[in-house]
């Protein structure tokens, strides 16, 4: 796109009781809704601007609405409405709905992300550090972005959506978000300013201010292309019964070093048994909750507190970690291979249900070991037939891969290591549950691994 776009910044009186009836049937069907299985009461608009007029070919919105589902405040989401007399074929899977009533009764609705125009615009915003209405763009310093460049929208995604311009840059806009520093923007950031090179370094983001409090809406980062996604390449690899091993192992040296550029970037801190015996409770009490919900659980409930209790006693005699800033969330699909067989890690926003303020609290680093570790597991379970000898090796190369790089084999502290791995099983066994109960025998298989020190 190569003029300027004149954005208006407006707002409509009337939009959101215009647009509420068709919110609350399409929003809880978007893969990103959080608040799945409860009903939508209500909503409150937190902010809203008007970026092209509505009364033209073409409308967009930028809303920032909070759902309501009975208790608490509820979740906030950024939503793009794009508005036209009707919608072209092209778009029918973006439809929203018919408006009825209010300021833009008679006109149609739709997802602007599937709109080649709105994301025009919304690279044009940044483009030129745009100030509209509640929402502030910003760039890196000596950071370029050309015009016209041509949008594409990925498909796929769970929590959030992107957009892919060229095959130069990915705009990733979050979906629910929440006021304050998001990890998704400070770790890349930080990490671009150590020089890591393992993760895209952005180049611009959007935020809005509202009440003094900054909310991250997205940010542009370099695409990286022609990568291979971690979890599709080792799929691939397995069908094909090819060893993994040589990735795993350069995939754990590639987490060593952003573990080392972060601990370098941001603060550490020591964990003694002030700090490791509540973390201990807390896992027990998800055991807790977890065998109440699940049955299957109930067996292994005893031996698996055991892994808790013998981290709290290590702490108790002494023994301290250090903690920092890790990934949070890491598993083989925040994982990019890129074509010279160079690994990047992405989506450092951590688990979205978490607080934020959990979510950048300095933890061990070994939760992130953990998590990875436990792809390995689910990759290998998703094999016809599974493959756990496959698991097996990459988990081992994957650690020795990270001793590597760090200097020290995770496997070398196996009380943290056992404690963070049952907590995360313990996690996955409600999840599956809950949502894909075909899946449950993975992290049941690792529960019974996990229990078996100290099963009879």
């Amino acid at each position: 796109m190569a003029e300027t776009v004149t954005l208006s910044g407006k707002t409509t009186p009337g939009l959101l009781a215009s647009l509420d009836p068709l919110l609350r049937e399409w929003l809880p069907r978007q893969r990103w809704f959080a608040g799945k299985g409860r009903p939508v009461t209500g909503f409150s608009l937190v902010a809203a601007t008007e970026l092209l007029p509505a009364g033209t070919r073409l409308g967009l919105y930028h809303l920032l609405v909070r759902a309501e589902q009975g208790a608490g405040p509820g979740d906030c989401y950024q939503l793009l409405i794009g508005v036209r007399e009707a919608l072209p074929p092209r778009l029918a899977p973006a439809l929203i709905g018919h408006v009825t009533q209010g300021p833009l009764t008679g006109r149609t609705v739709f997802d602007a992300l599937y709109d080649t125009r709105p994301a025009e615009v919304l690279l044009e915003a940044l483009r030129t550090r745009a100030r509209i209405g509640a929402l502030r763009c910003e760039r890196e310093p000596g950071q370029e972005i050309r015009s016209g460049l041509v949008p594409r929208r990925l498909t796929g995604e769970q929590s959030n959506s992107s957009i892919v311009y060229g095959d130069t840059f990915i705009l990733k806009l979050l979906r629910r978000v929440v006021p304050g520093v998001n990890p998704d923007l400070e770790l890349p950031l930080a990490l671009a300013r150590e020089g890591c090179p393992r993760v895209p370094a952005p180049t611009a983001w959007m935020e809005a201010h509202l009440d003094d409090e900054p909310y991250v809406l997205a940010v542009l980062q370099p695409y990286v292309q022609g990568a291979a996604d971690g979890w599709e390449l080792a799929l691939r690899e397995l069908a094909k019964g090819e060893d993994f091993a040589a990735e795993a192992r350069a995939l754990g040296r590639a987490t060593a070093e952003v573990h080392g550029a972060l601990a370098r970037a941001l603060p550490t801190a020591t964990l003694g048994h002030a700090q490791i015996q509540p973390m201990a409770d807390g896992m027990a009490v998800r055991l807790d909750a977890a065998a109440q919900a699940v049955p299957a659980l109930r067996p292994y409930a005893p031996a698996l507190r055991s892994a808790f209790t013998a981290l709290a006693d290590l702490a108790a005699e002494g023994h301290t970690w250090t903690a920092q800033r890790v990934h949070g969330d890491l598993h083989l699909g925040q994982c990019l291979r890129a074509g010279s067989g160079e690994w990047t890690l992405i989506d450092f926003e951590g688990e979205p249900a978490r607080p934020l303020a959990e979510r950048r609290m300095p933890q061990p680093t070994v939760r992130d070991v953990a998590g990875m570790l436990r792809s390995f597991d689910y990759a290998a379970h998703s094999a016809d037939p599974p493959a756990p000898g496959w698991a097996h090796a990459c988990r081992a190369a994957y650690c020795s891969g990270y001793a590597e790089a760090a200097g020290a084999d995770p496997r070398t502290d196996p009380v943290l290591l056992r404690a963070y791995e049952t907590d995360k099983a313990v996690y996955e066994v409600v999840y599956e549950a809950r949502h894909r109960p075909d899946w449950l025998p993975v992290p049941l298989s690792a529960i019974h691994r996990l229990a078996a020190p100290d099963l009879p």
